[in-house]
């Protein structure tokens, strides 16, 4: 059954997040799917504005600045039949409660996930090359082609690449990485099926293993318990010399004291869009070595790339109105271990 004709909803996030995410576009599909009261977006929910939006909304469409969905603000919003997310977890927004009322949840991660494992991407054969070290040496000592030429570690031809974590962005990884003439693409997730793995282009693999044949190690585990600083000294170490590290997933997945230690003998190289803490406080030692570059989490969506996750919510809302299954719905299950 349809959700409703047009559904009472109530965007949730930040003034920013707003302005980025929904234009002229986005905001006239938005009002031919959904009836908008005034307010039409909130940064939080407890003020009688707020309140008296939640009192009737039937459809919360979120992003980032959303604030908690704790049980007193669920109670304020007894006709609440779905939180679509515009952005990617909705860890920190929806807990059990929300689940335990029936409200559907979707998230629009899948749609996130596409920049990062174009970057990802982009960093593995900037990897291959040693691009981003080479470029920080030549600043203070410019490197001729005849210094490179004759250098066999510069390629992406027969490289070994280990993906950890057969995420969204990790599958995502795998698929792109076929464009490249690898010796092997190498799958570390004990949850992942193999027969998917294979499908997508990767070799199932224990950790250790992948460990010791990866010229390239690229993180895309979530931020758990379990996985916090599962790359410390002694993964590090059966790395092969030369390897290089990418994390576009979480920071807390790395020591980055076991880290700043094999990057410092040259044995290890680093790409981390994600760092712990986030970012590295100003003099930090991982900034100054050149065979270690850090970018302020790029990979994500950013600019008009946040659009597509609008976007995504829409078909979302879209699909609710007429009746239709939800592309991507979450399940309390899944929600604890996305990242």
């Amino acid at each position: 059954m349809p959700l409703s004709h047009r559904p009472q909803t109530l965007l949730v996030m930040d003034a920013a997040t707003f302005a980025l995410q929904f234009r002229r576009a986005e905001l006239a599909r938005l009002t031919t799917l959904a009836v908008l009261d005034d307010p039409v977006r909130v940064d939080e929910l407890d003020s009688p504005a707020a309140r008296r939006r939640l009192a009737t909304a039937e459809v919360l469409l979120t992003s980032w600045g959303a604030p908690t969905l704790t049980p007193e603000r669920l109670a304020a919003a007894p006709g609440l039949r779905a939180v679509l997310h515009a952005a990617g977890s909705v860890r920190g927004i929806v807990g059990d409660d929300v689940y335990r009322r029936g409200i559907v949840v979707s998230t629009a991660a899948d749609a996130n996930a596409v920049p990062v494992a174009e970057y990802t991407l982009a960093a593995i054969i900037l990897a291959g090359k040693k691009a981003p070290f080479l470029a920080a040496h030549g600043r203070t000592t410019p490197v001729a082609w005849t210094e490179v030429v004759g250098r066999d570690d510069l390629s992406n031809y027969g490289r070994t690449v280990a993906v950890v974590g057969f995420s969204r962005t990790g599958r995502r990884v795998v698929e792109l990485l076929q464009v490249l003439d690898t010796a092997a693409v190498l799958v570390v997730d004990p949850y992942a099926d193999p027969t998917l793995v294979r499908a997508a282009g990767g070799e199932p693999a224990e950790l250790d293993d992948a460990l010791r044949r990866a010229d390239v190690l690229s993180l895309h585990a979530p931020a758990l318990p379990e996985t916090r600083h599962m790359i410390g000294a002694r993964e590090l170490a059966l790395l092969p010399q030369g390897a290089t590290l990418i994390n576009t997933a979480r920071g807390s997945l790395v020591d980055h004291d076991a880290l700043l230690a094999a990057c410092a003998t040259g044995r290890v190289d680093a790409i981390l869009d994600v760092t712990e803490p986030e970012p590295l406080t100003a003099g930090h030692p991982l900034l100054a070595l050149p065979n270690v570059m850090v970018t302020p989490h790029l990979a994500g969506s950013l600019g008009m790339e946040t659009r597509r996750m609008a976007q995504h919510a829409l078909d979302e809302l879209e699909a609710l109105v007429e009746g239709r299954p939800l592309a991507t719905p979450l399940t309390v299950d899944a929600t604890a271990v996305s990242a």
